[in-house]
């Protein structure tokens, strides 16, 4: 029986499409599927209110305040548009947050990087008592990490620390790394890569044992040395655990807080302002101010920033992969 192709065009546009196939499909005649999707749903939807109203409530419930001029003390709170944000970019503590939070998130991301990949290159091949290097590595990441700011603290201590001890054996005069603005936001920045960089390492062994032995097995017999086999075998299949070290890495960097108001806390640190963060700036408006409407909008910047530069990573990533 020969069917036209004017019949077969008209039977696929009587075929339910898009969202009203799917539902016929979740819903349909079926008894045993509708029962199987009615209970999958009725035991999703309590998790996802709570998630929305934990996550994401907040998220557009901190929009809405930006909007307003509003000391939470108080009830009434008045809306004021955008002049928050005009507000935000000439006030000089919050160009001066942005400003050490950029130079943060830069070098622990890209120190990060260069110093976890070539570890768990040499960690993942056929090293003697990897297995303790790697938890040697991974101990000061599942450390809380204000013990480890205070432990570092008194490392930098200008009087007592362990760093200046080491350095006068050199007689090199005491250094007081966390009193000097210049030197405090660079002595946060290698704590936070030393705690740090067990986890990338870890992930970076993943995606490395993850690549299929057989290409590395010809390229050898291709002849191709180390760095031949890390620049065309290694590194590109390692492309998506990159980006997963990338994002997650900026977003953490982004919302450093604990070390740097632990570290800076104190008559023998550097005055808060100095190595002032955006988070710990939205920390001070908040709850020292009480300027909730001016802390949101900060909190906005902050979420756009974040969003912004993952977007950018992934699109970076995917045109190389491509």
């Amino acid at each position: 029986m020969n069917v036209s192709g004017l019949e077969i065009a008209s039977r696929e546009k009587e075929k339910p499409k898009g969202l009203i196939k799917m539902f016929l499909k979740a819903f349909g005649k079926n008894p045993y599927a509708r029962s199987k999707n009615i209970f999958i749903i009725a035991m999703l939807t309590p998790i996802l209110f709570i998630y929305f109203y934990l996550r994401v409530y907040p998220i557009l419930r901190t929009f809405v305040l930006s909007l307003y001029n509003w000391n939470f003390l108080l009830p009434n709170h008045t809306f004021i548009g955008f002049q928050n944000f005009v507000s935000l970019f000439s006030d000089d503590h919050f160009l001066l947050a942005l400003k050490n939070t950029t130079i943060f998130s830069l070098a622990t991301v890209i120190l990060g990087v260069v110093v976890s990949l070539p570890l768990s290159i040499v960690l993942a091949g056929k090293m003697k008592f990897s297995p303790f290097y790697q938890a040697v590595f991974f101990l000061p990441y599942i450390t809380p990490m204000a013990a480890m700011a205070v432990a570092w603290k008194w490392i930098y201590d200008s009087q007592y620390g362990i760093l200046n001890y080491f350095l006068s054996i050199f007689h090199i005069p005491p250094v007081g790394w966390l009193v000097y603005p210049d030197t405090a936001l660079w002595a946060i920045i290698i704590m936070s890569v030393w705690k740090n960089i067990g986890y990338n390492m870890i992930l970076f062994m993943v995606g490395i044992k993850n690549i299929p032995i057989s290409y590395t097995e010809a390229a050898q017999l291709d002849g191709a040395g180390r760095f031949d086999m890390f620049r065309y075998i290694t590194f590109p299949l390692l492309q998506p655990m990159l980006l997963f070290v990338l994002v997650t890495s900026t977003i953490n960097a982004y919302n450093v807080f604990t070390q740097v108001y632990v570290m800076t806390l104190g008559s023998q640190s550097a005055p808060g302002s100095a190595v002032n963060v955006l988070v710990y700036d939205i920390y001070t408006n908040f709850f020292q101010y009480h300027k909730a409407g001016y802390a949101s909008a900060e909190a906005v910047v902050l979420t756009l920033i974040v969003l912004v530069l993952t977007l950018i990573q992934f699109r970076f990533i995917r045109n190389r992969e491509e």
